[in-house]
């Protein structure tokens, strides 16, 4: 059996020097059956080692009800057949602009800024969960001969705060459950970070994107013995729906890389493959100012973070650079990359031939609709992403009035009597014409993600402040949800008709002819916001705002011969075309 520990100045592999060359990969971000091409990329770019966060969220979607925990370890026995080691990094906080930092929406509802410190409930949540995970990591650590070398306690707890006691105990809990490998922490390069993230008797590491020496010395302030470890080396960056596309020079990247692994220190690369959010699993962010308060940014469902490896599987020059660089750090050559996978053969049209209106796939697939004295969060109706309808009446006769979704959050769709009437955001919350009554008001309300990172993280989503017609608070707020989950489990309930006149919202469904299935991209030129999925499997979030302009849908999920489409338009198409397409750059 061989024994992975941490030396005065280096991590020792039964008492030899070694050092991490790691990637960052996320199992839940890559379709089950590319795992094994992805990882021999990251063999052939060098590296001997995976990181993986796992999101609590995906995995207990409610309270106790568990959902395949046991992928982490098909992922982590995958990585040992690739030839790689493992650190898994189980939070229970992620950030990984991942929705609600992997928080369950059902415990951040309740706890709000309680969780993520030391508050009983909380802890109790995540014992449950712990107890849950850990026996599919323990038994894959390396002295029973599984790819597990290390294990993250938390993650970048000293950007959020400075709860030593909460930290502690997850420590006592992951050695109390097994886990035997070393444990540490990984914060920002700041004095402030590494005191309210570390604990003592753990290695500390860091997370940058450039200058590795002012960032280890630092750390070495703190930490003045032990390896040194950059735990996310942030090679590209992720984007956001109605920002820029963000790139970083392949050549600035490798030499950032050169700097780190000249300092001594051991890396791993944020992100190598980056992959795809699907089923609408994107978080978002609020970065205005060092505050982390400003306008709500919701991150797109491409997460190719313009990594080595891009969205797509395929090696960039960014992948070419750093193979260069990491060469020098192997005794033998480096393997070649594996071929890559079946693409599609041609373009394909989609034939959409049916449509139900979201009046009744609400009434179909969504909760029941019951009378709240205020509107209710998506927490309190148990969704966990999707769509709310929150219905009021406004009484009359009154004179026109403006009318105001209060605390909105994110993007309201609004009917009056009926008839569209304006989209209200969170910085646009009213109403741009003035309402008289009485008139009946529907407000279909989305999530576009929860936040990841900073103070505002956990906060709900939904109306949150109440609905105002001038200043008086509307009561007796009808409202009922649908959660995207719902449509896995009974879409075929819902009752198809005709297509529109017009290009309405509501659930179109079409099929597609393959012949020569591959990897692919679907093009919905002419729709507006909503959701994908093919045979059943979610791409994601797809949006006229950009950057991204098409959804990525993995070989695996497409057969030969006739597949089925479902596309749920929130706002309104003109009915264009819906095309799977061959890949064309990064992310088309």
């Amino acid at each position: 059996m061989s024994d992975f520990t941490v030396g005065e100045t280096d991590f020792l592999l039964d008492g030899r020097p070694v050092r991490l060359l790691s990637g960052a990969l996320h199992y839940f971000r890559v379709h089950e059956e590319q795992w094994g091409h992805r990882l021999a990329l990251l063999r052939a770019m060098g590296l001997n080692c995976v990181e993986t966060y796992v999101p609590w969220n995906l995995h207990e979607p409610h309270p106790g009800v568990f959902r395949d925990a046991e992928a982490l370890g098909r992922f982590l026995d995958a990585a040992r057949e690739a030839g790689l080691w493992a650190i898994v990094r189980p939070g229970p906080y992620i950030c990984a602009e991942w929705e609600n930092g992997g928080l369950p929406h059902w415990v951040t509802g309740e706890l709000g800024a309680r969780a993520r410190t030391r508050d009983e409930r909380f802890l109790q949540y995540v014992d449950r969960w712990f107890r849950r995970l850990l026996p599919e990591v323990t038994s894959r650590q390396l002295d029973r001969g599984g790819p597990v070398i290390m294990v993250q306690v938390e993650n970048e707890y000293g950007s959020y705060g400075s709860d030593a006691a909460y930290l502690a105990h997850l420590t006592d809990l992951l050695r109390a459950e097994g886990v035997t490998v070393p444990l540490v922490t990984s914060d920002g390069p700041e004095d402030h970070m590494l005191t309210g993230g570390s604990v003592p008797g753990l290695l500390a590491t860091v997370n940058f994107g450039s200058h590795a020496r002012d960032a280890f010395e630092t750390l070495r302030r703190h930490q003045p013995h032990g390896p040194l470890m950059c735990m996310e080396f942030w090679c590209g960056w992720f984007d956001h729906w109605g920002g820029e596309h963000v790139v970083r020079d392949a050549e600035d990247a490798a030499a950032a890389l050169r700097e780190i692994l000249e300092c001594g220190a051991s890396v791993n690369v944020y992100m190598a493959h980056g992959g795809t959010n699907f089923a609408g699993w994107a978080g978002a962010n609020r970065p205005g100012g060092e505050l982390h308060e400003g306008p709500l940014e919701a991150d797109v469902t491409s997460y190719d973070y313009d990594a080595p490896i891009d969205e797509y599987g395929r090696p960039t020059e960014k992948f070419r650079r750093f193979r260069e660089v990491l060469a020098g750090y192997h005794a033998d050559p480096l393997p070649e990359p594996p071929p890559a996978p079946p693409l599609l053969a041609a373009p394909a049209d989609v034939e959409v031939t049916g449509w139900a209106p979201l009046t009744g796939v609400l009434e179909t697939l969504g909760t029941p609709e019951r009378v709240h004295p205020v509107p209710p969060t998506f927490e309190e109706l148990d969704i966990a992403r999707g769509l709310v309808r929150y219905e009021v009446d406004v009484p009359g006769p009154r004179q026109p009035y403006p009318l105001t979704a209060r605390g909105l959050r994110d993007l309201a769709v609004v009917y009056v009597d009926g008839e569209p009437a304006g989209v209200l955001t969170e910085e646009e919350p009213r109403l741009g014409k003035p309402l008289a009554g009485p008139a009946r008001v529907e407000f279909w309300v989305e999530s576009l993600g929860r936040v990841n990172y900073g103070p505002r993280s956990g906060e709900p989503k939904g109306i949150t402040g109440g609905i105002l017609h001038e200043r008086q608070f509307l009561h007796g707020v009808r409202a009922r949800g649908l959660d995207l989950d719902a449509f896995e489990e009974g879409v075929e309930e819902v009752p198809f008709g005709p297509l529109p006149e017009e290009g309405a919202p509501g659930l179109y469904r079409g099929t597609v002819t393959v012949h020569g299935a591959g990897d692919a991209r679907l093009e919905l030129p002419g729709w507006t916001r909503g959701f994908v999925w093919v045979n059943g499997f979610n791409l994601g979030r797809y949006w006229s705002a950009g950057p991204q302009e098409s959804l990525y849908v993995p070989g695996p999920v497409l057969k030969e011969g006739e597949n089925e489409v479902w596309v749920l338009e929130l706002q309104e198409s003109n009915q264009g075309a819906v095309r799977l397409a061959p890949l064309q750059g990064r992310r088309g």
